[in-house]
């Protein structure tokens, strides 16, 4: 009777079962890399994760460049609610304004091709 159950094809449970054991190392070993690619390549992996530090460290440098600029901002308005010489510069510089008997020459600056014209001069070989 032994000789007869050897010789009957096994089950397809019974050969996946013997599939099972004899390939889980590399069946765990497979798992094993696909979940650690995941870790490091995926979404929320260390390269995704180190992605968004490197983007919040750049936002908190923004931040503190736009409150410095916030701050300098402040201390002017400041100035000018309280200072009459920071009032006076602005009337001055930006609006042409003068005080009473006081005359404002607006000269243009000079521009580069007046300044080379003006500037060039004739060596004593070159003949004019």
């Amino acid at each position: 009777m032994d000789h007869a159950v050897k010789n009957q094809p096994l089950s397809s449970s019974s050969q996946a079962d013997g599939f099972l054991r004899r390939n889980l190392s590399w069946i765990l070993a497979g798992a094993f890399a696909l979940l650690l690619l995941q870790d490091i390549f995926g979404t929320h992996g260390l390269i995704a994760m180190r992605r968004s530090q490197q983007e919040a460290a750049q936002v908190q440098r923004e931040i503190s460049r736009l409150d410095e600029e916030n701050r300098l901002l402040q201390h002017s308005v400041e100035s000018l609610k309280s200072d009459p010489a920071a009032i006076e510069r602005i009337a001055r510089e930006e609006m042409g304004l003068a005080k009473p008997g006081e005359y404002i020459f607006k000269i243009a600056p000079r521009s580069e091709s007046t300044a080379v014209a003006g500037n060039s001069t004739v060596s004593p070989t070159q003949k004019p």
